[in-house]
């Protein structure tokens, strides 16, 4: 094993530990997404020149206009769709470089993860097949229609913003499943729609900011 793979100096246990315990103290109440947040090594999802921040809890650049989301927004949503359920298996809109899907994983069966930009998507086959994740399938297009062949999902997650809440993806759902995904354009929120025995019901949170979900797919 690499010293990068392990981690040295600003990607240290210590440094884990502390983004951790802001975690925590920001709100995060599932321990178990919180030692997988710990456990990830996030510093292998960026490019070697920003892993001395991999776990500042802040997004960072990873190409294409994109971002790797914060450790926070990935632990709220995955605490969120969890909802302290095992889940069998995960729709995720929005693959980027993985490491949202690799936490997925962590608490998944199946996870099956949508990315519209090819060359992001053979990044995140690459660094998931690092950490050792076999438990992912990959599929270049657009998430917009998420992916009814292998539905119905115990929990869908959508890492860009729609300005709608996406019906597609709510037929989807298995009952008592989970859409978690962020709203809106210049103001954005993030929400949660569970599909209970008494129908579907929205709960919107905090604010947040993400890309905005596009329409259509890239080639490398």
């Amino acid at each position: 094993m690499t010293a990068r793979q392990i981690g040295i100096g600003m990607t240290s246990q210590r440094t884990r530990q502390r983004l951790v315990d802001r975690l925590r103290e920001a709100g995060i109440k599932d321990e178990r997404v919180l030692a997988q947040i710990y456990e990830m090594p996030r510093h292998l999802f960026v490019d070697e020149a920003l892993a001395s921040r991999a776990y500042e809890d802040t997004p960072l650049p990873i190409g294409f206009s994109q971002t790797i989301s914060s450790p926070y927004i990935v632990a709220r949503m995955t605490e969120l769709v969890r909802n302290g359920r095992a889940l069998g298996r995960v729709l995720e809109i929005g693959t980027g470089c993985g490491y949202q899907t690799a936490i997925l994983a962590r608490f998944a069966k199946e996870v099956y993860s949508i990315e519209r930009i090819e060359a992001l998507l053979i990044k995140a086959r690459t660094n998931l097949r690092g950490i050792k994740t076999n438990n992912v399938r990959f599929k270049h297009g657009d998430g917009s229609y998420g992916l009814p062949e292998a539905a119905p999902y115990d929990g869908i997650v959508m890492t860009a913003a729609a300005l709608e809440t996406p019906q597609e993806l709510l037929a989807q759902l298995a009952p008592g499943g989970r859409l978690v995904f962020p709203r809106g354009q210049e103001s954005q929120c993030l929400y949660v729609v569970e599909n209970t025995d008494q129908g579907l019901v929205e709960t919107k949170l905090e604010a947040v900011k993400f890309v905005p979900l596009l329409p259509g797919a890239i080639r490398a």
